[in-house]
């Protein structure tokens, strides 16, 4: 289909901020963000940035909130600096590095004096960007991180603000410093946050100490908050010391950066000694990542802290506590005595329908009311009352009944798309997501209020005019509940020295959630009555560069047991569950894979309700499916970037779990090569619901699937609900039939729908990866439902996540490949490059192979894993099959963690063995997003092949009964043809 132009689709809504009364001369107060959509959506609507730190913005009551502008590309930033002034503009560099560079280089020439920041996805990134330095920096002042917490947005704020204010308000305020110097982007990106988080929190403490009449007190006390002042040489700390010495109340330093130019391994320690020289009562706090230095940092009287420490952000905390020590709308009467006072917008909208005439009618006439309104950050509401006068109206019931109207239609209205703070009244609904504790949504839920969000910002009903789109409902708890847990339940030394998962769940499990979470789940639960999923979702879960798909733990529900506490006991073990699945061995594994520090991840909980309807003890929705925008494995006149979906009946751990679905292209659901015995042979023969009638399951004893239960797909017939999903095949008359009367295997291919369009099931999708993957800017694969609710369809968006497709750069037909040298062959095949470190290869010995003893292989490949994990190399894998499927008798049944360190995975096709990749699984999400080259070599292949005998011939390393590794005396080459689908490896 042709490429539907997002911006004539896509009507951002505003959102309600104000700009109050500045106390420093230079604010942030406009910020050009030039991103992507998804990227820019994340930042304004994700609910860290807007929530937590405009949250902190109106309770402190001392800065004007920075608005964005969001911009997609140079053009469109360069057409916002003509219209008016900014004063920062941050850069996001994802995939393509090359052009934000660029984008710098040219606004500089034009804008000089406007800062601008660079902001980086992942650590990954920065070897290339350290690369470029001296290039970037011609334009970019400083370059960020972001490891998925949108604290650092914050940071950058404060850290042009404080750098730009520290003289005046110095010399005004006496305004405190603390001094970081560290050279590292990936740290100073890590320190900054926490810095000004702490910061924050203890500023609100002290205003929480000022009497409430005394607002002189309050604005001093907020005006003397410190100033941090990030430096990243010795000559500008010195500079910094020298020039505020009398103001500087603390030093965190790294140990080694430059110093006269050059770097200094001493650089550190000689600043320190520097400032106790100068004062010796500074608290100074060294820190590296070198374990030698904690001598070095007591020896000059510094505190110490460890980089790679797994407490590190907490020792950090416990430095800045322990080292570094508007009112209420008043209404009056005529005379302007003050008779009432609303705390807050919703007491306020309750107490207008109470008051005296006379009071209305004085704030009507002196505007009283928007002006209030202003000061909360509600512009839209404000605008729209002041645009009215008191002459207006006949009487005063007649504005009362205006107001009163108008803040219903905006609150509705505002809340669409939006994150909003827990509300009992509001939960039952799918317009909104709503946050039953605070901080990030993490991962997976950042990409369902992405989801909300753009379904309401997007004219769908014009795009997919005969199918209506939504959510499900849905709940999150932000990961500042994680946080509480860990801290209050002293469960640290559990989670990092103990390590072993069986403790690990026995001490979450005797844990307590928060007393404010426990009260808002039970007043949650009095609400919400139908099952219930809750899933994890980390800050790196479904990241544009480390999914973490399945590596963490979902729980389905019933929600239905006729005892509260029992229901209310189920959602609280399900949620601690999800907490600890970080610290399961599979996660550890993954973390060791990916080379992330697991000390970093945090947790967020999505509570939603499950899609689906109940069906005589079972409840389960009629179609689940996921859809990809890029397709690894076209075929006919498909194209890779026609996408494709899998589709089965009941629930979508069946689809994500690889196993038997029906597979088609959204661009041409039409199109089917297999056979009639092919489709009978592949078809679904079972499926998955929530067990409703389960009463005595253990969530800890029974795990993720407690109260899931397999079916026959006969029950789902007996349900009702093959009539649009199957068809059945007439043995009598070799033939197709949607007569459920004839007797005969029932085949899952969802014809009706696919073949004869009972609804636009196909086109939805084609639409929706389209609008996406631009949203997004990546490739992107998508997990739904459709449930027929009284008779009609609605298709369900139930995550999103981005797909990395490597870019083309390698040509096979280009390369003078050696035919005598070939070991393997593949037509097949994701990947794209060139790989020559590989000797290991693993592989399951085909004369050997028994498809009944394929989970016993399963855990010899995870000893064989392990072990060269050990040794810190990678490896090539072949075995027959799909790899990571959950039936074991299409495939080896691993975990991703069982292969992590596998770079270059092979299936092998063998009679009887389907070779059709399942990539809607997680464990393909996986492959795809690390990179991994992962090739096909179906059965007896023309084109393709293994060459074993070359295998037999090298040096055997470990053997089990059913696999074999072995490692070649040279390096294997990996010749991966992403554009051809080609591999070959030679040796």
């Amino acid at each position: 289909m042709e490429k539907i132009d997002l911006n004539k689709i896509y009507k951002r809504k505003k959102s309600d901020r104000d700009i109050f009364q500045e106390l420093m001369p230079f604010k942030v107060k406009e910020i050009l963000l030039i991103a992507n959509y998804y990227d820019s959506y994340t930042i304004e609507r994700e609910g860290q940035f807007s929530g937590k730190i405009f949250g902190e913005y109106l309770q402190l009551n001392l800065f004007a909130a920075p608005r964005f502008t969001s911009v997609a590309n140079e053009e469109g930033a360069l057409h916002e600096l003509k219209k008016r002034h900014f004063d920062l503009i941050i850069i996001m560099a994802g995939l393509d590095k090359e052009t934000p560079i660029l984008t710098s280089h040219h606004i500089k020439e034009l804008y000089p004096d406007i800062c601008q920041l660079m902001l980086v996805n992942n650590n990954a990134d920065l070897s290339y960007l350290l690369s470029s330095e001296k290039e970037i920096s011609k334009s970019i002042e400083r370059v960020f991180v972001w490891n998925g917490s949108t604290k650092v947005f914050l940071a950058m704020a404060k850290y042009l603000e404080d750098k730009i204010n520290l003289e005046a308000d110095t010399k005004l305020g006496d305004v405190r410093v603390i001094l970081v110097v560290e050279d590292s982007v990936k740290y100073y990106s890590r320190y900054l946050p926490l810095l000004y988080t702490e910061i924050m929190s203890q500023t609100q403490a002290i205003i929480a100490e000022e009497p409430s009449n005394d607002e002189m007190g309050v604005i001093l006390r907020m005006r003397v908050r410190p100033k941090l002042i990030l430096v990243s040489n010795f000559e500008d700390a010195v500079g910094i010391i020298n020039k505020y010495r009398n103001n500087i109340i603390g030093v965190i330093s790294d140990v080694r950066y430059a110093h006269n130019g050059v770097e200094d391994e001493d650089a550190g320690v000689s600043l320190i000694k520097y400032v106790q020289q100068l004062d010796n009562k500074i608290p100074c706090l060294l820190q590296s990542h070198e374990a030698n230095n904690e001598r070095r940092a007591r020896e000059v009287n510094a505190h110490f802290i460890n980089k790679n420490s797994l407490t590190l952000a907490r020792e950090i905390q416990d430095f800045i506590k322990n080292q570094l020590g508007f009112g209420d709308f008043i209404f009056r009467d005529h005379n302007g005595k003050a008779i009432d006072r609303a705390h807050n917008i919703e007491e306020f909208r309750q107490k207008l329908m109470t008051i005296p005439d006379e009071s209305l009618e004085y704030h009507a006439i002196r505007n009283g009311i928007s002006t209030w309104l202003m000061a909360r950050a509600e512009i839209n509401l404000a605008k729209k009352l002041r645009r009215y006068s008191f002459s207006y109206f006949k009487s005063p019931d007649e504005i009362r009944r205006f107001i009163a109207n108008v803040f219903e239609a905006s609150k509705l209205k505002k809340l669409r798309g939006r994150i909003i703070k827990f509300n009992p009244k509001l939960v039952n609904s799918n317009r909104y997501i709503t946050l039953l504790g605070d901080g990030s949504l993490g991962g997976k839920g950042r990409g369902l209020a992405f989801l909300s969000n753009f379904i309401e910002n997007v004219y769908l009903k014009k795009l997919i005019p005969d199918l209506r789109v939504a959510i499900p409902k849905t709940a999150v708890i932000g990961v500042d509940e994680f946080d509480n847990f860990l801290e209050t339940n002293n469960l640290y030394d559990v989670i990092f020295e103990d390590k072993e998962y069986d403790h690990v769940l026995e001490a979450f499990r005797t844990a307590r959630l928060s007393e404010k979470l426990r009260d808002n789940l039970r007043k949650y639960l009095q609400v919400m009555t139908k099952p219930l999923a809750v899933r994890s979702s980390g800050l790196f879960e479904d990241s544009l560069n480390q999914p973490f798909a399945g590596v963490y733990s979902t729980y389905l529900l019933p929600n239905n047991h006729p005892d509260f506490e029992r229901r209310l006991e189920d959602v609280e073990n399900a949620i601690k569950l999800v907490f600890a699945s970080i610290y399961s061995p599979e996660s550890r594994a993954y973390f060791n894979a990916i080379d992330y520090m697991i000390e970093e991840e945090k947790m967020a909980v999505i509570i939603q309700e499950v899609i689906g309807n109940e069906h005589n003890g079972r409840y389960y929705p009629e179609i689940s499916g996921v859809a990809q925008s890029y397709n690894f494995y076209p075929f006919s006149y498909i194209q890779p970037e026609d996408g494709f979906a899998v589709t089965a009946i009941g629930l979508g751990a069946y689809v994500v779990g690889g196993e038997k679905t029906h597979r088609f292209s959204p661009a041409y659901p039409k199109l089917q090569l297999a056979s009639t015995q092919d489709k009978i042979k592949a078809s679904q023969r079972y499926f998955y619901g929530v067990n409703m009638l389960a009463q005595d399951y253990d969530l800890y004893r029974d795990g993720e699937n407690a109260a899931i239960k397999a079916y026959d797909i006969s029950e789902a017939e007996r349900d009702g609900t093959l009539e649009y999903t199957a068809s059945v095949y007439d043995f009598m008359n070799d033939q197709i039939t949607y007569d459920f009367s004839v007797k005969g295997p029932r085949i899952v291919d969802f014809s009706k729908i696919l073949q004869y369009d009972y609804f636009p099931l196909a086109p939805t999708l084609q639409i929706l990866l389209n609008i996406f993957s631009q949203a997004m800017g990546s490739p992107v694969e998508i997990e739904f439902s459709v449930n027929f609710e009284n008779g009609t369809p609605v298709f369900y968006l139930l995550q999103i996540k981005p797909l990395i497709k490597n870019e083309y750069n390698i040509d096979i037909d280009d390369l003078s490949i050696d035919p005598t040298h070939v070991l393997l062959k593949a037509d097949k095949g994701m990947g794209n490059g060139k790989l020559q470190y590989i000797r290991d290869v693993v592989y399951v010995d085909p004369d050997k192979f028994d498809r009944l003893r394929t989970e016993e292989i399963a855990e010899e490949i995870k000893r064989h894993n392990s072990q060269i994990a050990r040794e810190g190399n990678k490896y090539l894998l072949i075995g027959p099959g799909r790899w990571g499927t959950r039936d074991p008798l299409t495939g080896i049944p691993v975990q991703w963690s069982d292969i992590a360190n596998a770079k270059v995975i092979v299936e092998q096709g063998l009679p009887d063995f389907p070779l059709d990749a399942s990539l809607g699984s997680h464990f393909f999400h996986n492959v795809t997003s690390m990179k991994v080259g992962y090739f096909a070599i179906p059965f007896q292949s023309a084109d393709a092949f293994i060459n074993f005998d070359i295998l037999r011939q090298q040096d055997v390393i470990e053997e089990f009964k059913y696999s074999r590794h072995v490692r070649f005396k040279a390096p294997l080459t990996v010749w991966m043809d992403g554009k051809k689908q080609t591999s070959v490896v030679t040796y």
